[in-house]
């Protein structure tokens, strides 16, 4: 083998690698609460603050990432723009309806997807007039098997429109308490949680069925235990997906 093709193949690793470290740097960014340091990310993605240094500054040409006065980093303005790309159609079927059950209902509505064994947001509302609210950013994520969102999602495997990968995923898990909240899940079509992803919130999912898409997805309600009445969020669940789903056909 020519010392030229090993040449290749090791550039082509090098531009792999930074590649994959540049996207692994937005999803810190994405599921961080705040903005971070160069140091406080470069311990997340595990390299020196000066291979950090390197990734930020290629993604600030891009605008992917800002910093302010103090030098923090966060997710820039591009990438909003991105992100309104992803499920176009979805997105703008799906907020009028977020709106009116975020403000309707005081609590924080949103889409989230299915991303391999992971439930990611989509989009989300938060009510306009409420005293406590909770903040759920797109691209926020959380494990399959933890809270109501992931129990919608789980709701809708076994079905002819599935993902390998999460149907696998969900095989390989026997918590019988897993079992028992997606049964009681799929007998009144939708699911509960309280203190499953974050300590003091609540949730309520239903599936949302995608026309003419593999993707499994789910519509829910997040809210502060203490502070809603959470008996009117399942119906009101239903019949907007319901009508998300009838306006994507």
């Amino acid at each position: 083998m020519s010392d030229e093709s090993t040449s290749g193949r090791e550039t082509s690793s090098s531009r792999s690698q930074t590649l994959s470290r540049g996207i692994r740097a937005l999803e810190v960014l994405a599921e961080a609460s705040e903005p971070l340091t160069i140091a406080e990310l470069a311990s997340q993605l595990a390299v020196h603050r000066s291979v950090a240094y390197r990734i930020l500054r290629t993604l600030e040409d891009h605008g992917l990432v800002d910093r302010d006065l103090a030098g923090r980093v966060r997710l820039g303005t591009r990438m909003a723009a991105l992100a309104r790309g992803v499920s176009r159609d979805l997105q703008s079927v799906a907020l009028p309806e977020l709106s009116a059950l975020a403000n309707d209902l005081g609590v924080t509505a949103l889409v989230a997807l299915l991303d391999r064994d992971e439930v990611v947001t989509l989009v989300s509302v938060e009510p306009h007039h409420a005293r406590t609210s909770v903040s759920q950013r797109p691209g926020t994520r959380h494990p399959l098997e933890r809270g109501a969102p992931g129990t919608a999602i789980r709701m809708q495997l076994g079905a002819t429109r599935t993902s390998r990968a999460a149907e696998s995923h969900a095989a390989e898990s026997a918590d019988p308490g897993e079992a028992a909240d997606l049964a009681a899940a799929l007998e009144v079509g939708y699911a509960t949680s309280t203190d499953e992803v974050i300590p003091g919130l609540s949730a309520v999912a239903v599936p949302l069925r995608l026309p003419d898409d593999p993707t499994l997805a789910t519509l829910a309600a997040v809210y502060v235990t203490a502070s809603t009445d959470a008996s009117a969020v399942p119906a009101r669940l239903v019949r907007a997906a319901e009508t998300i789903t009838e306006r994507l056909r």
